[in-house]
């Protein structure tokens, strides 16, 4: 009866998501059919799907242009990212000079950033690359760094007593244990870096998302712009959805009590 019953709700989350979206739809669609609200201020669900299948061409075209720019600014994030939070985790006081620092950089507001890009590289795929770079790293250094430094004083003591050397603690037991933090900062920061390119591309491109948005809304095709904002999301939710797959079979280990073990 107990393995019936946490089988019922093991599918009741894994669909809940689904039928969370569904009744939004269904929401939207009623609410904005029955309130007759123009398809220029806000239009329905349907709206958006006819204007989806009409130009899907374009809007394959745009959002394969923004997914590989992001692609390319967050793979930069990821290379500078683990290099610079194993550089900052590996030492306390490096980690307690540079912490202060990353937090200011981090309360900038990146698309202040994209004029400035736009002067040193111009329009184009530069500045898009590089906000998304900026957006990104950020959550992977600081997930890596807190996972090397946060590492157990004790622990650290009893392995070094046993012989091990500072770079074999770090090696050897500070990395594994940063992976759970280094996957949970990979999900945020691909959720950012769609968004600092989609940011970008609205001012300092002409193509992608970003300038498809800029583009729709201009010419009051509202129903092209919010199937152009869907569209990054699906993107951001399907790489989201793909770490977490990763993430569940390479530290299981640090989730054993959410998969029912």
């Amino acid at each position: 009866m107990n393995r019936k019953s946490a089988m019922k709700s093991k599918n009741i989350e894994r669909w809940s998501p689904w039928l969370l979206l569904l009744l939004i739809i269904v929401l939207w669609q009623t609410l904005t059919s029955a309130f007759q609200v123009s398809e220029f201020i806000f239009p329905s669900p349907a709206r958006i799907l006819d204007q989806a299948i009409e130009y899907h061409a374009v809007i394959a075209g745009h959002a394969w242009r923004t997914f590989w720019v992001t692609m390319v600014g967050f793979g930069l994030a990821i290379l500078v990212g683990v290099l610079l939070g194993f550089l900052i985790g590996s030492s306390r006081v490096a980690y307690a000079a540079v912490s202060p620092l990353m937090t200011a950089f981090n309360a900038l507001p990146k698309a202040a950033f994209v004029p400035i890009l736009v002067v040193w590289f111009g329009i184009g795929v530069g500045p898009a690359i590089l906000t998304a770079f900026l957006i990104s790293f950020f959550p992977i250094t600081v997930n890596i760094a807190t996972g090397l430094a946060t590492l157990e004083p004790e622990l650290e003591d009893v392995l070094r007593v046993l012989g091990a050397r500072r770079w074999d603690v770090l090696m050897k037991v500070g990395l594994p244990r940063s992976l759970p933090y280094f996957f949970g900062s990979l999900k945020v920061a691909i959720t950012l870096a769609f968004v600092g390119t989609t940011v970008s591309e609205m001012t300092a491109a002409n193509e992608g998302i970003g300038y498809l948005l800029i583009s729709a809304g201009s010419a009051m095709q509202m129903g092209l712009a919010f199937a152009g904002l869907l569209t990054v999301g699906v993107m951001a939710m399907l790489m989201y959805e793909l770490f977490s797959l990763i993430e569940k079979h390479t530290t299981g280990w640090a989730h054993r009590g959410s998969q029912g073990h």
